[in-house]
């Protein structure tokens, strides 16, 4: 072995530098469109090598030819130079042409990681120009490009031969896989001075069969991070504005700075026109959307509607999030409309969905604390001329601080949560079902500033019983201008303009866990008691009830010290909870975890039993003096496996009143779950009939690539099927190909009320074609 510097030995230089350059074209070929800063851009194809650089040359045989000038080195070269490997079986070096000659099973291997592999290279030694045969090049991110010849021009231009491109990331482990597309071209050339790649002559080929023809196409080689430039067409079809096509135009503006507008042309509404605009700060991103259309056919939709009455219509969003220092966050979504329907008619992605949330917010995460302050504006999407839904929303500010005391006190840990809302409606939200009036918001304003302080010390006492005393003290302040619910209300709504209540709590807890060790599993058995003393309630059921409508009875919250789901409502009275906890583990790999019990109001008023302006605690099963029943089972097998099962059992005659039960399995080849769920009719809460429905969903994949799956979801009691849908799946990781097929049902009839059938298609490095919706909710079960 040998070595030397580079300035006395220009034969493997140059033998490396023809066959470096490789790298520039494989590169360049997975470049999307849509590239973007070209600062860093280098000036010529020719590798970058630093000029102290060491060379390492390993060969059987070396040979000098002084009469002919040459230099050989053969059998089994290697040589290292400047972070590249090179193999070949013989490099010549002609001293009076300048000529570099490598031949047999050529393999370079670069700094950056990718291959190139060629038979034979002749090439200048200042690299200006050469040939290359038969060469097939590997990057590291796994696309391949072979040609028959390549050919190096004036030291900026490398043109290939009869070449074909193609992505295969199955190939890194699997080197017989044979991608599904790929395209091949007459000629690939590749510019080092406008750092492009063209195409000339191109097909594109699916499935072995050309499926579309190029003449020419032009894209950024690897130095271009982004570049102005058309991207994949958007197909789309719905029956009240019929088939489109959009063509998106991506603009780098600037290092900082880029935009999408996309024109789509749909065959019943017109041109619809929408660009994205995007802003990187050294801090955050902002983001601007807006879309517009003047419509050509209204009577396509519904009359009397907003998409009916409307002509020209828009919108423009802004979103925003900056990063003030690593612990606070400032930000905003925003979305203004020229009416209540036009996002979700046009299906604008982000803007779709039936309720919009506006809102900025700054929020601050320390060591023991944590603030979040939010203001928040509900747009709801629909077509009602009136927009009485949204009106019924309401503005609201919210703010929320939690802190926990560095420092133990007294021992124990004590804790405090801030949170001051401000709600104001334009409109009286209240539903009617069965004659029973639920007011679910006031018209009118009210503030409220609630804190809370609460202290718990655990003591272990001899023999291993947990005692945890717990004290709680919370105060809240309310400002009230909003009208009375009226003689609808039967509880006692208090009519002042300012209230003031407070609640102190004392309370114990009593847990006594006992372990269990047999010859091949664990268990551990834990018996858990709980007291809470308080004074009732004030003003139950009295005042406006914003953030706590939401209630359900469960094994998860038997043991909360406040149920409520929020702060407007306040847990009163005496009340004890009952329960006991079990997990097991056993050697075999299934793991076992149980919860059950029930919860006890001793004295005074039982805060699920008043009324309230949305009846939150009726039916819920905590409203008489026993509760319920609650328990939770689930088991853990080994192989995927995996069930649970929840419920809610009557007191007296153990009627089921609530359940949830599901039965999984996650493997390598199946995917399913099965579930069913059952809540009892709450007419007073506003469920005026039995729930019982199963769902159930599963995947197969039945070959390497290819997958089918379908879901069905089944109205038990209105004998119906109320959603179901299947679809098939082919993804290797470069093409990904998925056409689902859905359709939802009216629970009240068996006639189908929509359906839809959604295509995918995409292929890696190159882009996406999509056709309708091929999202599929029901396996999220997984």
């Amino acid at each position: 072995m040998a070595a030397g510097n580079r300035k006395r030995i220009k034969l493997t230089n140059a033998a490396l530098l023809a066959g470096v350059a490789l790298h520039t074209l494989a590169m360049g070929m997975n470049a999307p469109v849509q590239a973007q800063d070209t600062s860093a851009r280098i000036d010529s194809l020719q590798p970058n090598i630093p000029a102290d650089a060491k060379l390492l040359l390993s060969a059987n045989e070396l040979l000098y030819n002084r009469d002919a000038e040459t230099v050989t080195v053969r059998g089994n070269v290697q040589i290292a130079y400047g972070g590249y490997r090179m193999v070949a079986r013989q490099v010549v070096y002609d001293q009076r042409s300048g000529r570099i000659i490598a031949t047999g099973e050529i393999q370079l291997v670069e700094p950056d990681g990718n291959i190139v592999y060629a038979d034979k290279m002749d090439v200048t030694d200042d690299f200006g120009n050469g040939f290359v045969q038969a060469l097939r090049i590997e990057t590291t991110d796994l696309t391949r490009l072979a040609a028959e010849s390549g050919e190096r021009r004036n030291g900026e231009e490398f043109i290939l031969n009869r070449a074909v491109y193609t992505a295969c990331t199955p190939c890194n482990i699997k080197p017989e896989h044979r991608s599904l597309w790929h395209i091949k071209a007459e000629r690939v050339i590749q510019n080092g001075r406008t750092h492009t790649i063209r195409l000339e002559h191109a097909y594109f080929e699916l499935f072995g069969k050309p499926i579309a023809y190029i003449p020419a196409i032009e894209i950024p080689d690897h130095t271009v991070k982004r570049k102005s430039g058309f991207l994949f067409p958007k197909f789309r079809y719905a029956q009240k504005l019929g088939a489109g096509v959009g063509i998106p135009y991506y603009w780098a503006i600037s290092p900082y700075m880029d935009a999408t507008v996309t024109a789509t042309g749909l065959t019943r509404q017109g041109f619809l026109l929408e660009g994205e605009f995007r802003q990187s700060f050294h801090n955050g991103l902002h983001t601007l959307n807006v879309a517009g259309i003047s419509q050509l056919d209204r009577d396509q939709f519904t009359p009397d509607t907003v998409d009916a009455e409307e002509t020209n219509r828009g919108m423009v969003a802004s979103k925003g999030e900056f990063q003030i220092n690593p612990r606070w966050t400032f930000g905003w979504n925003v979305l203004v409309q020229s009416d209540a329907n036009f996002a979700k008619t046009y299906d604008l992605e982000s803007f779709d969905g039936t309720t919009y949330t506006n809102q900025a917010y700054l929020t601050g995460l320390g060591k023991r604390n944590y603030f979040d302050l939010r203001a928040f504006y509900f747009d709801i999407q629909d077509a009602d001329l009136d927009s009485i839904e949204e009106n019924q929303q309401p503005a609201a500010q919210v703010l929320d601080y939690s802190y926990f005391a560095p420092e133990s006190v007294l021992g124990g840990e004590l804790s405090a949560d801030v949170n001051f809302t401000n709600v104001k409606r334009n409109r009286l939200d209240s539903i009617n079902v069965l004659g029973v009036e639920r007011f679910r918001g006031l018209e009118g304003t009210a503030h409220r500033l609630t804190a809370d302080l609460e202290w718990k010390r655990t003591f272990i006492a001899p023999g291993g019983l947990v005692l945890t005393p717990l004290l709680a003290a919370r105060g809240d302040a309310l400002g009230l201008n909003m009208d009375p619910p009226g003689p609808a209300y039967t509880g006692d709504y208090t009519n002042s303009d300012a209230v003031t209540r407070r609640m102190l709590t004392a309370g114990l807890e009593a847990r006594y866990p006992i372990l269990f060790a047999g010859e091949n599993s664990s268990h551990v058995l834990e018996p858990i008691g709980q007291i809470y003393v308080r004074p009732d309630e004030q003003h139950a059921g009295g005042l406006p009830n914003e953030d706590a409508q939401s209630f359900v009875f469960d094994a998860t919250n038997l043991f909360d010290r406040d149920k409520f789901s929020g702060f407007d409502r306040i847990e009163g009275g005496t009340r004890a909870n009952l329960g006991i906890r079990y997990t097991g583990s056993f050697d075999n790999g299934y793991g076992l975890r149980a919860i059950a019990g029930q919860s006890f109001h001793l004295g005074g008023l039982n805060s699920f039993a008043t009324d309230d302006l949305v009846k939150v605690g009726a039916d819920s099963g905590l409203e008489t003096k026993s509760s319920d029943y609650v328990a939770m089972v689930g088991i853990d097998a080994p192989y995927g496996l995996m069930a649970s099962l929840s419920g809610r059992l009557d007191e007296d005659d153990l009627a089921l009143r609530r359940a949830d039960a599901t039965v999984g399995y996650l493997g390598l080849t199946w995917q399913a779950a099965l579930t069913y769920t059952r809540i009892e009719a709450q007419p007073v809460y506003g469920s005026p009939s039995d729930q019982d429905e199963i769902q159930t969903a599963a995947a197969y994949r039945f070959h390497d690539y290819w997958s089918v799956f379908g879901a069905l979801t089944y109205d038990i009691n209105n004998d119906v099927i109320s959603r179901n849908g299947f679809g098939v799946t082919y993804d290797d990781q470069d093409t990904l190909f998925s056409i689902v097929y859905q359709q939802e049902r009216d629970t009240d009839s068996s006639v189908a009320n929509d359906w839809s059938i959604g295509a995918r298609i995409s292929f890696r490095t190159l882009g996406d074609i999509d056709v309708g919706d091929t999202t599929f909710d029901e396996l999220d079960f997984y």
